[in-house]
């Protein structure tokens, strides 16, 4: 096996943290994300086309964003700047700029701006990036732990390709892990690599912050090697720290989901709490519940989203944590709430038809006639006016594509007011049956 030492960018110094003593100089050397970097994947594609393209890194955190866009400016033989949206401001951005200027004028070196945590600029700071992006004076990446379609602006992600980085799988733990513990020249089991994993979560700069610990703890008791037993002791407190932060993020999630679906308040609450008390983004959970009243109760309760919405709104009025109270009311509601998921089939449903079905006109008594030769021509003949029919209905008509047969996509429910829908439905189809008027 090769020295590691050899294949990354920092000394072996002391002081230098070994997260950024590993950080690798080759694209082959990334661990995890084959589905961007393998060959033929999209991030290994536009790095064989020879010109670098704006982007956003999405991905939760110490999955390599940071390290992907250095080696796509080293890829590309270009000026880097790095900017953090948590510590820059305006005359930063402008600092930036007027390197980037200096690099294409006075060396003709392209620039490429990484902003780490863009989310957390404001509207204004993100467009000071659009004209430079324009003009071609810089590249821009971007890298985010948060919805680039929430939190980035639309000019901004409009000219940026957005590729999703994924938690390091275990395994590509276990590489960084081995890797961690052969530049810090020490031995370990098997069982420790994969305890350290799984503490880790995904997250690859944790794994080599706990290596980091491990090798100091080991050294310090004169050790030459790390076992389970040691990790556990070592790292006992880290990891309990680690599941207050969010361990098993997805995992939690799907739980308070299913036990909203479920109908568990109290389970929903549990969950929800436990996933505040982790540090789970309030917005991202509020943006969860708002999906979960249109997907799992939808028309049995139409109040459910628009409770979901306000509370929303309420927490980003209030904050952490007074608006909180609205979230947790929110899911509340949702979890006793009738539940229905008609609407979510049919659209689904819908949407797999229209995919896959030719494109059919629209039917001449449906269409608009705003002009005397669209008159000539029929547009809008033999339409009949709901309101004029008796009970508001025009029993008989026809709405979908000629030669398409009657879907049946929702299905409504016997529950909450869905029932209402059905026996509604039910009877207009029943009048349908009866051959209401054409006239």
């Amino acid at each position: 096996m090769s020295d590691s030492r050899d294949l990354f960018s920092a000394s072996g110094e002391a002081n230098v943290p070994l997260a950024e003593r590993l950080r690798p100089r080759r694209i082959e050397d990334v661990v995890g994300q084959a589905h961007l970097l393998a060959e033929g994947r999209p991030l290994a594609v536009a790095l064989k086309s020879g010109k670098p393209h704006s982007m956003i890194l999405w991905g939760p955190p110490g999955v390599g964003k940071t390290t992907l866009a250095r080696l796509i400016a080293g890829a590309f033989g270009a000026e880097f700047i790095a900017l953090s949206a948590v510590l820059a401001g305006v005359k930063e951005i402008r600092e930036s700029v007027e390197r980037a200027r200096l690099a294409l004028e006075a060396h003709g070196r392209a620039t490429i701006l990484f902003v780490d945590e863009v989310h957390r600029f404001n509207k204004s700071q993100q467009d000071a990036f659009l004209p430079h992006v324009e003009s071609g004076l810089f590249t821009f990446i971007g890298a985010t732990t948060e919805n680039p379609s929430f939190e980035v602006n639309g000019a901004l992600l409009s000219r940026s390709q957005v590729y999703v980085l994924e938690s390091l799988k275990p395994e590509d733990l276990d590489v960084l892990v081995a890797r961690g513990f052969e530049l810090e020249k020490l031995d370990v089991t098997e069982e420790a690599r994969k305890r350290i994993a799984d503490y880790a979560d995904g997250d690859g700069r944790r794994a080599l912050n706990f290596v980091e610990q491990l090798a100091s703890a080991a050294r310090a008791g004169n050790r030459h090697g790390v076992d389970a037993t040691f990790v556990a002791e070592v790292l006992q407190r880290a990891g309990r720290r680690f599941d207050k932060g969010g361990e098993n993020f997805y995992d939690q999630i799907s739980a308070l989901h299913k036990s909203v679906r479920g109908s568990d308040p109290d389970a929903a609450l549990y969950w929800f709490v436990r996933m505040l008390d982790g540090g789970a983004d309030p917005r991202y959970l509020s943006r969860r519940l708002i999906r979960m009243a249109s997907e799992d109760i939808g028309l049995a309760d139409p109040r459910a989203l628009d409770l979901a919405v306000s509370a929303a709104d309420v927490y980003e009025r209030l904050g952490t944590p007074e608006g909180e109270l609205a979230l947790a009311e929110c899911v509340v509601y949702l979890a006793v709430a009738a539940k229905s998921n008609a609407v979510y089939k049919a659209y689904n449903a819908a949407r797999a038809f229209v995919a896959s079905d030719s494109t059919r006109p629209v039917p001449m008594h449906l269409r608009n006639a705003p002009t005397k030769l669209m008159k000539n021509l029929g547009y809008g003949e033999g339409y009949r006016y709901a309101h004029d029919e008796e009970g508001g209905y025009a029993a008989g008509e026809r709405y979908l594509p000629e030669g398409m047969a009657e879907p049946g996509w929702y299905q409504p429910t016997d529950r909450g007011l869905e029932a209402k829908i059905r026996e509604k439905l039910a009877w207009m189809r029943s009048r349908d049956r009866e051959g209401g008027s054409k006239g």
